[in-house]
């Protein structure tokens, strides 16, 4: 009796592990097919499914970009630098851009982490909102698509490699960008997401 409930037990919760990362790919997959005709299609500018409604204590504050970004052994952090770098030319920095990201960036969905970041401006109220009260949920609404993830969050440093591929990914497509900005990382907690994309 008891070998059969812990067999049922052991069984509910490798089944509830199997739902979690269904549901992770499933999102990370729509993300990449998202950017991916962003880039190709709208060149470059962020789609509602890149940009979800911050929400704090039940509160919805504002709409936000975040970043995905590519697991640490398949990082191009480098490459988005290099195409910052090369040019100071805005125009030729953001053909570089739309180039790069383009190719075969957002073709595999496995090469990216589910840790997405945004960037901030340096006395953005929404940070210091957000960081006091240590979590939020990022809700991603798009016509017949809705996500929502209940974060942690922290602020990253200026050494973390998250941070440095969000800040050259920024760079490519806004060459203004102002000094001391900050980047925020939202890591979901797929224990307790909801999410609904139709089948491609």
């Amino acid at each position: 009796m008891f070998t059969d409930m812990a067999e049922r037990e052991h069984g509910e919760v490798l089944r509830h592990q199997t739902a979690q990362l269904a549901l992770r790919d499933q999102f990370l997959r729509w993300q990449c097919r998202a950017r991916q005709n962003a880039v190709r299609m709208q060149e470059g500018r962020p789609s509602a499914a890149m940009q979800p409604r911050v929400i704090v204590a039940g509160q919805s504050l504002a709409r936000i970009t975040v970043v995905l970004n590519k697991r640490n052994q398949f990082t191009m952090t480098q490459e988005l630098r290099h195409a910052v770098l090369r040019t100071h030319d805005p125009r030729s920095r953001f053909e570089s851009a739309l180039k790069l990201l383009a190719a075969e960036y957002y073709q595999r969905h496995q090469t990216f982490s589910d840790r997405m970041t945004a960037l901030f401006g340096p006395n953005s109220p929404l940070v210091e909102r957000v960081l006091d009260a240590g979590d939020c949920a990022l809700e991603f609404t798009q016509p017949r698509q809705h996500y929502l993830l209940p974060c942690t969050v922290e602020r990253l440093a200026e050494s973390d490699p998250a941070y440095q591929a969000t800040y050259w990914h920024n760079h490519l497509f806004n060459p203004a960008m102002p000094p001391d900005v900050q980047v925020l990382a939202f890591q979901p907690n797929w224990s307790t997401a909801e999410g609904d994309t139709p089948p491609a």
